[in-house]
């Protein structure tokens, strides 16, 4: 992105901002029935709006601002359902063993970002890898279970691999 255009796009948020952002904040909060996060959701919006190409070429910049916060506001949602996992998975654990306030945030994004990965996968690709990790089943049994060949499984695993791998490099 050359300076000139740069300095239009940072106009064209600043402008879009100034425009939207009081009725943002409010969408935020009757889909999140008033909670104390929609200003920061609202903040994480305007950020993907910057990071979005042609910015200064919106046609609908509400209707392109409700399609980014659908997004940020979903991620909440998800990220609430893991956390709310994780802490009760931690409540079951003998307090000597608990992992510290910093281990716990540790924990909390790693399973968004594992979370946030398996999202990416085809939905079969996504129940051979949880039934194969998580539940110790054969490439065979996985096979049988998805009505899928076994070889259809090792590249359903393949796949999931590679994300691995991807969010390893991360």
């Amino acid at each position: 992105m050359t300076a000139v255009s740069s300095s239009t796009a940072s106009i064209a948020v600043d402008a879009i901002y100034r425009a939207h952002h009081g009725w943002l904040l409010g969408w935020f909060r009757r889909r999140l029935g008033g909670a104390s996060c929609a200003a920061d959701l609202a903040h994480d919006t305007f950020v993907r709006l910057i990071v979005s190409p042609d910015v200064q070429s919106l046609g609908e910049p509400r209707a392109f601002l409700r399609t980014l916060a659908h997004g940020v506001v979903v991620n909440h949602w998800r990220r609430q359902d893991i956390e709310r996992a994780w802490l009760e998975s931690l409540a079951t654990m003998p307090e000597p063993m608990a992992p510290s306030p910093e281990e716990r945030l540790m924990a909390l994004e790693a399973l968004c970002r594992i979370d946030a990965m398996l999202d990416r996968l085809n939905p079969k690709a996504r129940a051979a890898f949880l039934l194969s990790q998580l539940d110790g089943l054969t490439y065979a049994e996985i096979a049988a279970q998805l009505a899928v060949s076994e070889r259809m499984v090792k590249k359903y695993m393949a796949q999931a691999m590679l994300q691995c791998l991807l969010l390893a490099q991360t």
